[in-house]
């Protein structure tokens, strides 16, 4: 039998540590400062994408709020923009697992099948190959929750809802977490950045689908994710906003990072 296909991490040892060991302290040190006694989970999350000395704190955030979760999470639906490769539609990988410092996730062969039905949806290990906005997120997924198969969706050119129509697909019960990757305004002056992300972050706790690539570069799931809030009654929850100014870069040009959690109704 042959081994499964892997993707290789591509961006260990440059957006976050290469080394088990040391990304375990490292996530250790950016968890702990993160408060994790919350006693109900959040069906999805919002969490920035950048070098984890710049916006790992803000995901750490969020990603401590899964505590209460732990063993009930069997399913990681990650969705995040591509950067380097452009895509009509939103592309899944033909790997079947994808490889971080800390071990290998297996790719949820049963959600792939059902998504590769809808005309949306592609197949391409080239824009999975090199993309960092999904990568990073795992090693903090392979922390916070015990053991989980991935769905991962490089979104690129769609609309809203198509993007929506994937999420439901897999939206699945408690055993189904959605995480989405973006960062917000990138390259203003500090205050400028402020004003900007706060007006953007108003939009998305308003459940907006309008918002600006220019304001959040995963601006479209962002906004699919936002219409199946909408339609599933979901409220959100801004945890984290600051900017790369705040965390480890100077003022004058910063890149703007905020974290999320929409929860179920009670």
């Amino acid at each position: 039998m042959n081994p499964p296909s892997s993707r290789a991490p591509a961006v260990a040892g440059l957006f976050y540590p290469g080394e088990h060991r040391s990304l375990t302290r490292t996530l250790a040190e950016l968890l702990s400062s993160a408060p994790s006694d919350h006693a109900v989970a959040p069906k999805a999350l919002i969490a920035p994408h950048a070098g984890y000395v710049y916006s790992g704190p803000i995901a750490a955030q969020a990603y401590a709020r899964l505590s209460a979760a732990r063993d009930t999470i069997r399913r990681v639906v990650l969705l995040g923009p591509t950067h380097r490769v452009a895509v009509r539609g939103i592309a899944l990988p033909a790997a079947e697992r994808f490889v971080t410092p800390l071990g290998p996730v297996d790719i949820d062969a049963d959600a792939v099948k059902r998504l590769r039905s809808l005309p949306q949806v592609c197949v391409s290990d080239e824009a999975h190959a090199l993309e960092h906005s999904l990568e990073v997120h795992l090693p903090f997924l392979q922390t916070v929750i015990a053991h989980f198969a991935l769905v991962p969706l490089a979104v690129g050119y769609v609309e809203p809802d198509e993007v929506a129509e994937v999420i439901e697909a897999v939206y699945g019960g408690p055993e189904t977490l959605i995480v989405v990757s973006s960062d917000l305004s990138h390259y203003l002056p500090y205050a400028q950045a402020q004003s900007v992300d706060r007006s953007t972050c108003d939009a998305i706790l308003a459940l907006r689908s309008d918002i600006d690539h220019e304001h959040a570069c995963g601006a479209t799931p962002v906004a699919g994710l936002n219409v199946v809030a909408r339609r599933k009654g979901l409220k959100p929850e801004l945890i984290d906003l600051r900017n790369s100014g705040d965390t480890a870069g100077d003022r004058s040009r910063v890149v703007g990072y905020a974290s999320f959690a929409f929860y179920e109704a009670a």
